[in-house]
């Protein structure tokens, strides 16, 4: 059985109402670990259990170390994960709520994963946050699960932290015969690299993360991402903090569901940007989740 399960697809009316468009959400902020990682790390978790690993090492800001961990625990194999010292008090508790190993390195996420790259022995398996074809194949399920429900869409909106969601719905929109569907890219201000690769015609590092959608915090996207950002019908949209932490807190109200400002962004599309919207009539969302952001958090930011 996947580690992953299959999630709700929900029609919804106030962002239907919001943006002037039927939307649809898929509703990956309910898998068990709280983000659609979980659906690419458990089938790369599970292709090296197979293969013979007997230790997972992971470098993330949050929710795919959280991913790991969990994935870990189930398949009874322990887990090490490198975290930058931006990463949340409560993104390290909930690692280690799943059993597995914290340790804190570096300013960046860069600085942590190049640590996590040192851990690895003939024994272990690394698991990247986002760049990893065995990634992409499972997060191309939500494609999957969505063409099977029968439900149509003309766009997808999703969000772009490192690109692995991106390349995943790529993936999973080619092989449902789908691949000329637009996607549409968010990112927040100061988060912004396929934006900015875009923009320069080539793969470009960010000097440094400015956003607080810190699950957005990879200073380069990966090479499969701006390929298809450069190849297919995908328009980059950027975001501000605040148009993501209020997309955040409405969708709460909303849906009665919390999710962190890297999901807020692909969201206030809808809210805030329904401009973004107007060559589509029914919209595909991920909302993509996100455990690292509690209530109190959200009205933190809210309120300054």
């Amino acid at each position: 059985m996947a580690l992953h399960i299959e999630t709700p697809l929900l029609e919804s009316r106030p962002l239907s109402l919001a943006s002037g468009r039927s939307v649809w959400l898929k509703m990956d902020v309910l898998q068990p670990p709280g983000s659609f990682k979980i659906r690419g790390v458990g089938a790369a978790c599970e292709h090296h259990a197979k293969n013979g690993k007997r230790r997972f090492v992971s470098s993330s800001g949050g929710n795919a170390g959280i991913a790991v961990a969990y994935a870990g625990r189930r398949l009874s194999i322990p887990v090490s994960v490198f975290v930058p010292e931006t990463a949340s008090d409560r993104a390290k508790s909930l690692i280690r709520q799943e059993g597995a190993e914290v340790f804190v390195h570096g300013a960046s996420w860069q600085e942590a994963n190049e640590r996590a790259l040192e851990a690895i022995d003939a024994e272990s398996a690394f698991i990247h946050p986002f760049d990893d074809p065995l990634l992409w194949n499972g997060h191309a399920s939500i494609v999957d699960e969505v063409v099977k429900a029968g439900i149509s869409f003309d766009a997808v909106v999703l969000s772009v932290g490192g690109g692995g969601l991106l390349a995943g719905v790529a993936e999973g929109l080619t092989r449902n015969g789908l691949e000329k569907t637009p996607i549409i890219a968010v990112e927040t201000e100061g988060a912004a690299s396929l934006a900015a690769s875009v923009k320069a015609g080539k793969l470009t590092e960010l000097p440094a993360i400015t956003s607080i959608a810190t699950s957005l915090g990879a200073r380069k996207v990966c090479e499969r991402a701006f390929e298809i950002a450069q190849a297919g019908p995908v328009d980059c949209v950027t975001v501000t903090d605040r148009d993501a932490v209020d997309a955040c807190v409405r969708f709460l109200d909303d849906h009665r569901v919390v999710v962190e400002p890297a999901c807020g962004a692909a969201l206030a599309v809808a809210y805030a940007h329904a401009d973004r919207l107007t060559r589509y009539e029914r919209i595909l969302m991920v909302v993509c989740g996100g455990a690292t952001a509690p209530v109190a958090q959200l009205q933190a930011w809210q309120a300054s």
